[in-house]
């Protein structure tokens, strides 16, 4: 489970707002599938996202990659939070590989929360909690085992 206080509720609708008007830029000719993801810094920056298709499904980039890619592209390290939507499906969370993009930059002194876009309104959930025994390179383990990511 997280140490990181949940985001403030305000805080949590304004990144969906975002996010959500990332989507409308979605390049999803093949699926139909749009997504849009809004993160937030430990500076505050918001910085959005949303997926890029290709026809080549492999080298297609969902939207949280695109978020996190272009944070870093910034020179930002670390996310306190991001926010996902899909117009098409309620409280969509990020794929595997989103999960372990995030992993990489969640603050060290606790977890990166997640806010889904459901229903009912923003529903935050830790990342550790989409993502248990990560391959973590705060700590420099994989899959919860210690010393992991030195036996490569």
């Amino acid at each position: 489970m997280s140490d990181r206080s949940p985001i403030d509720r305000l805080t949590a609708e304004q990144l969906l707002v975002a996010a959500r008007d990332a989507a409308t830029r979605a390049y999803a000719p093949y699926s139909s599938f749009a997504v849009g993801a809004a993160l937030l810094t430990e500076d505050g920056s918001v910085i959005t996202g949303c997926n890029v298709e290709n026809i080549s499904y492999g080298l297609t980039c969902c939207a949280e990659r695109t978020a996190v890619f272009t944070a870093a592209a910034a020179g930002h390290r670390s996310i306190i939070a991001i926010a996902v939507t899909a117009p098409r499906l309620a409280a969509v969370t990020p794929c595997g590989a989103c999960r372990q993009v995030l992993n990489e930059f969640r603050p060290q002194d606790g977890d990166l929360i997640v806010i889904l876009d459901s229903l009912a309104g923003p529903e935050q959930v830790p990342l550790a909690d989409l993502l248990p025994r990560a391959f973590d390179p705060i700590e420099g383990t994989g899959n919860g085992v210690q010393g992991t990511a030195n036996r490569f």
